[in-house]
C-alpha cells in the first residue's frame, strides 16, 4: 500500500509537469501565432523574395537656354546569382570574353557561395544586351544609368562629377545633390527553399523616380568661348593656369566660370597632366588629382595688387579722406616709417591728381590715402564691403580672406595693403566686391543655381538669394563708375577699350611669395556699360613668363570676351 501510494503521487507529479510543458507550448504557439505572426510572416516572406534596386535617373544639369550640360547614359549591371547557376564554366568563359575581365577574377565572383553577386557595373548596353541575349542561367542583366558629359571638359570645375554610384562629389553635383539624385525604384521576385526563382511567379516593381532638374545661370557658348580664350593665353604666355569669371554684377548670376587647365568630367580619374602616375604612390595620385579638381576662382586666394585699389579707393572716398581734385606727388617710391615702397613706375609718376593717381594705379598714392583712412576705418570697411566673411556662392570648399590681425597692422601693413599686398583673397571674393562698387552699393551673392524644375519641365523651386544694400552710397559707386571708365579710356587699362561700349576695369600685377622667385600673377577686372553695369568679367594669369604686366596681358583677354558676348547679350554699342 505503501508502495502503491508513492507511485500515484509521483505520476500526479509528472502529469503536473507535463500539464505545465504543454500548456507553456500551447501559449508560446498562441503567442507566435497569433501576437508575432506579422514579424514571421516578414522573415519568412524574406527568405523567399529576392530584391534588387533600379537606379533612379540623376535629374540633367542645364545651362541657361536649356542646353544640356550633364545628363545620363544607360548602362548595365552584370551579376551572377549562385543558386542559380548550371553550368559555371559556361558562364565564366562567357562573361571573361565579354566583359574584357580576367578570369581569376571572374571565377572568383562566380563560384563565391552568395545569393547575389555583383560582377561588373557602368557596363555598355550594348555588351549587356549581348549578355542577355546568351540566355545564361544565373547571369542576371540590369540596365543602370551612370553620368555622362556631353562636352567633356566645358566647366569641369564647376559642374563636378558623380561617383560609382551616382552621387555627387565635387561641384554642383554635391552642392544640388538632394535635387539631382532621385530614389531608387525596386525589383522584388520569388523563390523556393534553395534560392532558385520560381518561374510563373510575377515579380513586384516599385518604379524608380528620376531626379529633379537643375537650371544654372551658365551659358555654354560664353563658357566655351571664354574657355577658349584662357586655353589660347595659357599657352601663349606659357602660363602655369588661367581663371575667366563672368557674371552679372546686379543679380550674382555667374554666366561663365573657366578655370584651365580643365579635366575630362567623362574620366575624372586621370590626370591632365604628362606626369607618370605608374611612379606614384597612391597618396600622391589622390594628392594630384586634388589638385587637379580644384577651382581657383574659390578655392585658391591670391594676393590682389592694383585690382584692390577699387576698394580701397572706395572706401577713401566713402570716408571723405580724399577728394577726385586732390594733388599728390609720386618720385617712385614713398618711404613709411623705415621702409621704401616703390612704385611700378621707376621714375615715378611726378604731380598728379586722384583721378590721374588712379589712372596710372600709382601705389604711391594709395599709399598715401591708406594712411589717411588708418587703421581702425580700413578694417571697418573691409568688414563693411563683405571681405571677411565668404561670398555664399553655391559650390563647395569656398576659400576665406587670409588677413593681418588688426592688432599686428603698422603703417608699413596698412600702407601695402592699401595697394593690394600682404593679404590674400579669392578671385570670387575680388570680382563680388568689386560688383557691388559699381552697381550701385548692393552687395550681392555670386550664384549658379537658378531653379529646379521635374521631369516635365515644370518648375518646382526657384532660387531666391540674400542682397545687402548701402555697402556704399550710390554717389560713391557712381564716382567710382568714372573713375574706372578713365582707366580704359585714358589709362592703364587702355588694352580692354571696346569700339562703341563705355567699359570701366582696373590692371593689376602682383608678385607671389616668396618674392625673391620672382613669379607673378597678372589680372585685369572689368565691367560694361560703364554707367550700367550688366556685365562684369575677371581675368586671372597665374605665372606667365616673359611680359606679365596685367594691362599688357590679362585686359586684352577681357577685351576679346567682351567684344564678343556683349552683343550676344543684347547690350547694344552706343
Amino acid at each position: 500500500m505503501k508502495n502503491k501510494t508513492y507511485n500515484k503521487k509521483k505520476i500526479f507529479v509528472v502529469f503536473i509537469c507535463a500539464s505545465v510543458i504543454i500548456l507553456g507550448l500551447v501559449g508560446r504557439l498562441v503567442y507566435l501565432m497569433v501576437f508575432d505572426a506579422e514579424y514571421y510572416q516578414e522573415k519568412a516572406e524574406s527568405l523567399h523574395e529576392r530584391e534588387r534596386d533600379i537606379k533612379a535617373a540623376r535629374g540633367e544639369i542645364v545651362d541657361a537656354g536649356g542646353t544640356v550640360l550633364a545628363t545620363n547614359k544607360t548602362v548595365c549591371t552584370i551579376s551572377v546569382v549562385h543558386s542559380q547557376l548550371k553550368d559555371p564554366e559556361g558562364v565564366i568563359a562567357a562573361l571573361c570574353a565579354e566583359l574584357d575581365m580576367d578570369e581569376d577574377t571572374v571565377r572568383k565572383k562566380v563560384e563565391k557561395v552568395s545569393s547575389m553577386e555583383r560582377i561588373k557595373t557602368n557596363v555598355e548596353k550594348a555588351t549587356g544586351d549581348r549578355i542577355r541575349e546568351l540566355e545564361l542561367d544565373g547571369v542576371k542583366v540590369d540596365e543602370d544609368f551612370k553620368r555622362y558629359y556631353p562636352y567633356n571638359e566645358l566647366a569641369s570645375k564647376v559642374l563636378g562629377f558623380t561617383g560609382g554610384d551616382n552621387q555627387g562629389i565635387i561641384g554642383l553635383e554635391v552642392k544640388y545633390e538632394e535635387y539631382l539624385k532621385g530614389i531608387n525604384g525596386k525589383i522584388l521576385t520569388t523563390t523556393d527553399a534553395r534560392g532558385v526563382e520560381l518561374e510563373g511567379v510575377a515579380e513586384d516593381r516599385m518604379e524608380p523616380v528620376p531626379g529633379n532638374t537643375l537650371q544654372v545661370s551658365l551659358d555654354y557658348n560664353i563658357q566655351m568661348y571664354a574657355q577658349q580664350m584662357a586655353e589660347k593665353v595659357m599657352e601663349e604666355k606659357q602660363a602655369d593656369k588661367v581663371s575667366i569669371l563672368l557674371m552679372n554684377p546686379q543679380n550674382g548670376e555667374i554666366i561663365a566660370m573657366v578655370n584651365v587647365p580643365e579635366f575630362n568630367l567623362n574620366d575624372p580619374f586621370t590626370l591632365n597632366t604628362k606626369e607618370d602616375t605608374g611612379a606614384m604612390s597612391a597618396e600622391e595620385k589622390q594628392d594630384a588629382l586634388n589638385q587637379m579638381w580644384r577651382n581657383g576662382c574659390i578655392n585658391d586666394t591670391y594676393e590682389p595688387g592694383s585690382t584692390f585699389k577699387i576698394i580701397t579707393a572706395s572706401a577713401c572716398l566713402e570716408e571723405g579722406v580724399v577728394s577726385l581734385n586732390d594733388n599728390f606727388s609720386c618720385p617712385g617710391y614713398r618711404v613709411v616709417e623705415d621702409r621704401k615702397i616703390r612704385c611700378h613706375k621707376v621714375g615715378g609718376h611726378g604731380s598728379e591728381t586722384f583721378v590721374q593717381g588712379i589712372q596710372n594705379s600709382c601705389n604711391p598714392v594709395f599709399i598715401d590715402i591708406g594712411l589717411r583712412l588708418g587703421v581702425d576705418k580700413f578694417y571697418e570697411y573691409f568688414n563693411q564691403f563683405g571681405l571677411m566673411g565668404m561670398t555664399g556662392v553655391d559650390l563647395p570648399g569656398e576659400a576665406g580672406t587670409i588677413m593681418h590681425k588688426k592688432s599686428n597692422v603698422g603703417m608699413v601693413e596698412l600702407a601695402t595693403m592699401a595697394f593690394g599686398q600682404s593679404f590674400q583673397i579669392t578671385p570670387m571674393q575680388m570680382a563680388t566686391t568689386v560688383s557691388s562698387l559699381v552697381n550701385g552699393g548692393t552687395r550681392v551673392t555670386p550664384h549658379f543655381g537658378v531653379k529646379v524644375l521635374d521631369s516635365k519641365g515644370k518648375e518646382v523651386e526657384t532660387f531666391k538669394y540674400k542682397k545687402e544694400k548701402n555697402i556704399v552710397s550710390k554717389e560713391t559707386s557712381e564716382t567710382m563708375q568714372m573713375l574706372l571708365e578713365s582707366v580704359v579710356s585714358e589709362g592703364s587699362g587702355k588694352n580692354a577699350y571696346v569700339e562703341g561700349y563705355h567699359i570701366g576695369g582696373k590692371t593689376a600685377t602682383s608678385q607671389t611669395l616668396p618674392r625673391s622667385a620672382n613669379k607673378y600673377i597678372s589680372s585685369f577686372i572689368g565691367f560694361a556699360p560703364a554707367d550700367d553695369p550688366q556685365v562684369l568679367g575677371m581675368c586671372v594669369i597665374y605665372n606667365p613668363q616673359g611680359v606679365y604686366y596685367g594691362g599688357t596681358i590679362a585686359a586684352p583677354v577681357i577685351r576679346d570676351v567682351f567684344e564678343n558676348i556683349l552683343p550676344y547679350l543684347g547690350i547694344e554699342k552706343e
